[in-house]
């Protein structure tokens, strides 16, 4: 049996495409869907998000993001919801500068995109403006990555809960303590007595589902509290939490973002840009939210939502698109991404005879999550010495 250690976007995809090729799998998360995959915008955009010194990271993305489609289509068909339900969309990341010094900045960019063989088109701020008529008038030009995607991440996990309940995949509510160890290697994990998360409704699709208070795991019939699960392999994918179980290279990066609202979307696809030397972004989502984000803060565990977040985040995203302050201010909420040493993920044998690593995702939980699954179930061997563990092995 697969135990996976964590029930984000990551952890989720790993236990359904194992579920799915037949394989016994347990998950165990004390609140399924609620960590940063609750909280990110769902940006699929490995090739406007591209930077200098992460070609690697490129490589990972772009193969990732060519698996969404078809992931994404699976996954809607087990979970049994209506096609769309996920608020999958692929119209492109629309990049835009304000000044001189900002597109010089995006036409170098736009230079090494091309020498990568990457898709993009240069526009006149005229050109940009047609494309999303509510950008501000001061925009100077801009960079259109037409490929790239996004999609709701809640609505993602919503679906994997729903698509793992058809399959029969236990979900136990409770947070693991350790992981078992023997002479073997790694050997199942465990539980903490009565610590168990608190239940939530969330969004599956087209409609609810009930993540109930969770019950401390028994066994079958109602028996005793089980305090360990054995497991022939543990997947790690605890997010930011993962160096409390293992030595993994994982750290906490606080995120806050915003979530605004509006009777109907205020943009057609992702927009993004530079504001004060900080970058930000607006993600549209089909029924008028707005997702504003993220500030990236090296304050490890700490997830308060700060007034000056909220502040800078506003500014920001009201200089590319003015019209963001007329609307309904929905949600504003902290989430913590798994950061690497090398920003890139873990994926692969952890050091430890049955410990499998799924973290270090950084921005790119949900991006990577098509890809770090077919990485572990042994579908993608190309790819996986960029991400895999080895390489902070001593």
């Amino acid at each position: 049996m697969h135990v996976i250690v964590g029930g984000g976007v990551v952890g989720l995809s790993v236990a359904w495409r194992l579920a799915r090729s037949g394989r016994p799998v347990t998950v165990v998360d004390p609140a399924p869907a609620s960590g940063a995959t609750h909280a990110a915008a769902g940006m699929l955009a490995p090739v406007s998000e591209v930077t200098f010194t992460e070609e690697p990271l490129l490589r990972l993305g772009a193969a990732s993001l060519a698996r969404w489609p078809g992931f994404a289509a699976e996954l809607t068909a087990d979970a049994g919801l209506a096609a769309g339900a996920l608020d999958y969309r692929a119209d492109g990341t629309l990049d835009v500068a304000f000044g001189a010094d900002d597109l010089a900045v995006l036409e170098e960019t736009a230079g090494f995109m091309e020498k990568l063989g990457l898709r993009v088109e240069r526009l006149s701020g005229r050109e940009c403006r047609r494309l999303e008529p509510m950008l501000a008038p001061s925009v100077r030009g801009g960079l259109l990555a037409p490929d790239d995607a996004w999609v709701d991440p809640r609505r993602v996990a919503g679906a994997l809960l729903a698509a793992l309940e058809r399959l029969g995949v236990p979900i136990v509510r409770a947070r693991v303590r350790e992981l078992l160890r023997g002479d073997e290697g790694v050997q199942g994990v465990r539980l903490s007595p009565g610590d168990t998360g608190d239940g939530a409704h969330r969004e599956a699709g087209g409609g609810p589902y009930r993540q109930e208070r969770g019950e401390p795991y028994r066994e079958e019939h109602g028996g005793p509290f089980r305090e360990e699960l054995r497991a022939e392999r543990v997947v790690l994918a605890a997010g930011a939490w993962s160096g409390s179980l293992a030595p993994v290279p994982v750290r906490p990066v606080k995120g806050q973002i915003l979530r605004l609202r509006s009777p109907e979307p205020l943009l057609g696809r992702c927009v993004r840009g530079t504001v004060h030397g900080l970058p930000v972004y607006l993600v549209p989502r089909g029924d008028g939210e707005l997702v504003v984000g993220a500030t990236q803060e090296e304050l490890g565990f700490d997830t308060r939502v700060t007034a000056g977040g909220v502040y800078e985040l506003l500014r920001d995203a009201r200089e590319l698109v003015p019209g963001v302050t007329e609307l309904e201010l929905a949600e504003v909420v902290a989430g913590l991404r798994p950061g690497t040493p090398d920003n890139l993920p873990l994926v692969g044998p952890g050091g430890e005879r049955g410990l499998l690593l799924a973290s270090g995702h950084h921005r790119g939980g949900v991006l990577l999550a098509p890809l770090t699954a077919a990485v572990l179930m042994g579908e993608e061997r190309e790819l996986s010495s960029l991400c895999s563990p080895a390489r902070f092995a001593p």
